[in-house]
């Protein structure tokens, strides 16, 4: 099966500009791609998945991606699919969240000499001079098509600022930047970003008459409401740091029943006909579907290894065994401690189950907390430095575990 078509089986094309033009470079290695990544935190987070994903699947197949740190888009911040405008930040929190992708995207894609290259579009966003971009680049945009924008329109009526107003004509120029100097000729995106993909399509075909494609992906963690790519304590991060192996396999592991087989296809790299076996089991064996998606995403972003530990730890939890050594811990020290002893709330906050004290209150009074499997039901209750020195076994809701220690 040539790659495009395997692409579409799998659900991940959502639209494209030339269909036939862009399903010959990619079935033939010719697409020069890139997709932009803007650094607005140190570490990527489960909805850059598929993206990298669908690279690291282009990439097998001959393509060559070029991977584009967004420096300085990062200055301004995309407007597409907020109603606020993002925090700025300054250059050495973007060049340190630069450093970090980077490190994180090498477990996924080949770098190097005639293979993926990567890019920071601080580079040359940087060194623009405004009323040189002016005429150089905004004399191609109209303004009245820009506000028919999807990305601009949702925003109309909270405001707009002038400075994300500019963020479709950067994006358009880092197209037309690396199309010039790496021969650049496809752009890849999640659906969000359509009105700037093609943005930057027309500039290079009105500017320099080139051929130039874009092609959105359907974005799984991103377009679908956003309701993947989330847990209880926060965003699930690729950082193993953030969110630790075993975290990061129950979130897959959780998902709800009716995206398991959506996930398989688009995010891991099992055999299209294996799933369509799979598509055949019965409802019975939902669980199993969910520990292949689980363990396959966990040893792809974390390795065979650590993924297999977080399978074992969720087997001996969920199975009544005792072994947790695989489950994420909060390390306490005495300053954490008030006479001796640690409240419930301050615990969970501590543990970062709980993001305040308010949130701590209703988990408790509603049922949701439990302390070496026996359920918390008063807030007032405390645990001595004696108990937290053999360790405490914390459970929110049914699914989620972690252990406080006392250094």
């Amino acid at each position: 099966m040539e790659i495009y078509e395997e692409l579409q089986r799998r659900g991940l094309i959502a639209q494209v500009t030339d269909e036939e033009e862009i399903r010959e470079l990619i079935n033939t290695g010719g697409a020069r791609f890139y997709i932009g990544f803007d650094p607005t935190a140190d570490s990527l987070h489960v909805g850059h998945f598929m993206a990298l994903c669908l690279m690291k699947r282009l990439q097998m197949a001959g393509n060559k991606p070029i991977v584009l740190i967004g420096g300085g888009t990062g200055m301004v911040g995309d407007p597409s699919g907020r109603t606020d405008m993002r925090t700025m930040m300054t250059p050495e929190t973007i060049q340190h969240n630069c450093d970090c992708f980077r490190q994180q995207m090498e477990r996924f894609i080949e770098f190097g000499e005639d293979k993926a290259i990567m890019v920071n579009n601080a580079d040359w966003l940087m060194n623009l001079k405004y009323v040189e971009l002016l005429r150089e680049v905004g004399a191609y945009f109209s303004v009245n098509n820009m506000l028919r924008a999807e990305c601009y329109k949702q925003r109309m009526e909270r405001g707009l600022s002038f400075l994300e107003f500019n963020y479709m004509i950067m994006q358009s120029y880092d197209f037309l930047y690396l199309h010039e100097h790496y021969g650049c000729n496809m752009q890849f995106g999640g659906n969000d970003q359509w009105s700037n993909m093609l943005g930057g399509t027309d500039l290079i075909r009105k500017k320099t008459g080139d051929d130039a494609y874009a092609m959105t992906i359907t974005l799984l963690l991103n377009s679908e409401g956003k309701k993947m790519g989330k847990t209880a304590k926060g965003a699930v991060w690729l950082d193993p740091n953030k969110t630790s192996p075993f975290e990061f396999y129950q979130y897959w592991r959780n998902v709800d029943d009716s995206d398991v087989m959506k996930c398989l296809r688009m995010l891991t790299f099992i055999p299209l006909e294996e799933i369509e076996k799979m598509e055949k089991w019965e409802d019975n064996r939902i669980n199993e579907k969910k520990e292949i998606l689980a363990y396959e995403l966990t040893s792809l972003v974390h390795g065979a290894e650590e993924a297999k530990k977080a399978q074992d730890a969720a087997h001996a939890l969920f199975s009544g065994g005792g072994d947790d050594s695989n489950m994420p811990t909060t390390a306490l020290t005495a300053a954490d401690l008030t006479d001796g002893a640690i409240n419930i709330i301050d615990l969970l906050i501590a543990c970062k189950l709980s993001a305040s004290k308010s949130e701590a209150r209703r988990l408790i009074t509603q049922g949701g907390i439990s302390v070496n499997e026996e359920k918390i039901d008063a807030i007032e209750k405390s645990f001595s430095a004696e108990e937290l020195t053999s360790g405490l076994k914390i459970r929110k809701g049914k699914k989620v575990y972690h252990k406080a220690l006392l250094q």
